[in-house]
């Protein structure tokens, strides 16, 4: 730049003299530190950015309207002529008083009639006559000129019974609650429709409703009772429900646990009878076991110890069939929760029962042509839940037959073997009982399958 100046010949400003000092200050920038407004401490973010708008201002002390609204924007006037209007007259028909009001109408506009009009609905409140109040109407609790008056508020008021009571004239009348009058109107009101038609007059038979002014007093009641609790007393139950709770949980548990332990009867069961089984065959090809029995001094020695043990008293499996009969029968819940619950959970087979005996259940049901699930009536619920225990006992007394069989053969079998050449006479009739044919068809394999 210098070199510039001296070629045009421009006079030159006069530059400072360079110094090591001014060399080092000219590295210096300085800084310049912007007052930045510190939030308070205990305010959110997004409040304090409110405070301030772009430029850091200061928020007004006056409420201020900046923005550009309505108030700059100019009317947009057609070139269309404006309608006309009028202040016009109009009456409602839903008055009787004939009363004359006015509004704003186009002048264009057709004279009709007031719109809102039809959102007046009218009651069809019954009127009866002195004999029909003498032949059918009288009661001791009210009176005649008590039921006018109450019949003449419910015509005043739409039937808005709370109106109708604040109203209620008690100086000349006496006092009634509002339970008193729903229960003397619509008591009042059923009989006009039931002799009307029976007369023929009434037309299109309407339902009766009948009022519980009895349940009404007492659910009122209730409800008083629980809005006057104390903190303490709500407190209460809450601990009394959460116990609740905790003892419906145990059950459960309980409930999943006798579950289990029956499976593990049912299977020990199923193993036992296996092993009769094939100690029954044993028993039926006596030759054939000794034959295998004689091919070692191991097995003769067995067979001697368990004639020892077979000659020794045992315990019968009768007596374990037996105990089972006398338990036997399905135990239904009673549901007395606190909640609501359907009548047909009632029916529903507790959860203790095996899965065996449930399609057992279920088969014999359809052996026996009846409804697996049949309307919830009260007498249905308790007639089903009887029958379907009763039907289990028969399976257990057909699988208790068929055990107690089991023990008679398996006892013929050991005095034969005990005592040859003699042979032990039991009477058919305890060995094969004849079939009875109200069972549909169910043999002791069968009932077998609900253990």
């Amino acid at each position: 730049m210098a070199d510039v100046r001296d070629i045009l010949e421009l006079e030159r400003p006069v530059t400072p003299e360079l110094t090591k000092e001014a060399l080092l200050n000219s590295k210096k920038r300085t800084v310049e530190r912007k007052i930045v407004a510190k939030r308070p401490e205990g305010m959110h973010r997004e409040v304090f950015a409110l405070l301030y708008n772009d430029n850091k201002d200061a928020p007004p002390l006056l409420p201020t309207d900046t923005v550009s609204g309505y108030k700059k924007t100019k009317a947009r006037l057609g070139m269309k002529k404006v309608r006309h209007w009028e202040w016009a007259p109009f009456i409602n028909p839903a008055r009787t008083d004939g009363a004359v009001f006015h509004h704003w109408k186009r002048v264009s506009d057709e004279q009709r009639e007031y719109p809102f009009a039809k959102l007046n609905k009218q009651l069809d409140i019954p009127t009866y006559t002195l004999n029909e109040y003498n032949a059918h109407l009288k009661t001791t609790k009210w009176t005649k000129q008590q039921t006018d008056h109450l019949f003449d508020l419910a015509k005043r008021f739409d039937v808005r019974f709370i109106v109708m009571c604040d109203r209620w004239e008690r100086a000349n009348y006496g006092i009634k609650s509002v339970e008193d009058l729903k229960e003397r109107y619509y008591e009042v009101v059923g009989i006009l429709n039931k002799v009307r038609n029976s007369n023929g007059q009434g037309g299109a038979e309407k339902k009766v409703y009948v009022f519980d002014a009895e349940h009404e007093r007492r659910r009122k009641e209730q409800l008083k009772k629980l809005f006057d609790r104390t903190p303490k007393q709500v407190e209460e139950e809450q601990q009394l429900l959460n116990e609740l709770k905790k003892i419906e949980a145990r059950k459960k548990e309980r409930e999943r646990k006798t579950q289990d332990l029956q499976k593990l009867i049912s299977q020990a069961d199923q193993q036992q009878t296996e092993h009769h089984q094939k100690e029954q065959q044993q028993h039926h090809h006596p030759h054939q076991a000794h034959g295998h029995q004689n091919t070692s001094h191991k097995k003769q020695d067995k067979k001697l110890n368990k004639k020892k043990i077979q000659q020794q008293p045992r315990t019968s499996k009768v007596d374990s069939v037996v105990s089972a009969v006398e338990s036997a029968g399905i135990k239904f819940t009673d549901l007395r929760g606190t909640g609501v619950s359907l009548r047909s959970q009632k029916m529903k087979l507790p959860a203790n029962v095996g899965q065996k005996k449930a399609k057992a259940l279920e088969q014999a049901l359809q052996e026996f042509k009846v409804d697996p699930n049949p309307p919830p009536i009260e007498e249905i619920c308790v007639a089903f839940n009887e029958l379907r225990s009763d039907m289990v006992l028969l399976c257990e007394l057909r699988t208790a037959l068929a055990t107690c069989n089991f023990e008679l053969e398996s006892l013929k079998h050991q005095y034969e073997a005990l005592c040859p050449g003699k042979t032990l006479n039991i009477p058919a009739a305890l060995v094969n009982p004849p079939a009875d044919d109200s069972a549909g068809g169910m043999d002791g394999a069968d009932a077998g399958a609900m253990m």
